[in-house]
């Protein structure tokens, strides 16, 4: 008996060192060939992610170029814009050089055009109403009929001059 425990405790050093059999071998064989194709799919992966970051900072600059070169086109529409209804307004105000110039007024074409209207308006009420206090006032034209002077207040002497100068006399 004492063969067999010195056989069994020969026996488990051995297997406690964990001496590896060629079965055990090719397992771990096996699986460090699977994470060695796991690793190269990883860092395949990785790399068609780099290159898709860098494409897409590629289109991003791309993007932020083309929208600063459209800022400024804007920037350009605007002043251009601002130059045009300015002249557009100064040629309304010559238009209609009977109403008086700052009561044609506005930022954009259909302000100055609104503008115009309301102003226009405003000038043919006024109009109007001129002509009707005109019309209230009329004067004749022309001379007033004579009338006979009157003698009130005249002393005798100024009477008898303005007997004689009726008369075709001279005083």
């Amino acid at each position: 008996m004492e063969n067999e425990e010195t056989k069994e405790t020969q026996e488990t050093p051995e297997n406690s060192n964990e001496v590896s059999t060629p079965e055990d071998l090719e397992v771990i064989n096996a699986q460090l060939e699977e994470e060695k194709k796991a690793k190269a799919a990883a860092e395949a992966s990785l790399t068609e992610k780099d290159a898709r970051i860098a494409e897409l900072e590629t289109s991003l600059s791309e993007a932020q170029q083309g929208s600063e070169a459209a800022v400024a086109e804007i920037a350009q529409v605007k002043e251009s814009y601002g130059q045009a209804v300015s002249k557009y307004l100064d040629a309304v105000r010559l238009a209609n050089s009977t109403i008086p110039q700052d009561i044609i007024t506005g930022d954009t074409i259909e302000e100055i055009d609104a503008s115009l209207a309301k102003a226009t308006t405003i000038a043919e009420s006024v109009k109007a109403s001129l002509e009707a206090q005109a019309r209230e006032a009329k004067v004749p034209a022309g001379a007033p009929t004579r009338g006979e002077i009157s003698l009130e207040g005249l002393s005798p002497r100024e009477k008898i001059a303005v007997g004689i100068q009726q008369k075709g006399g001279t005083s």
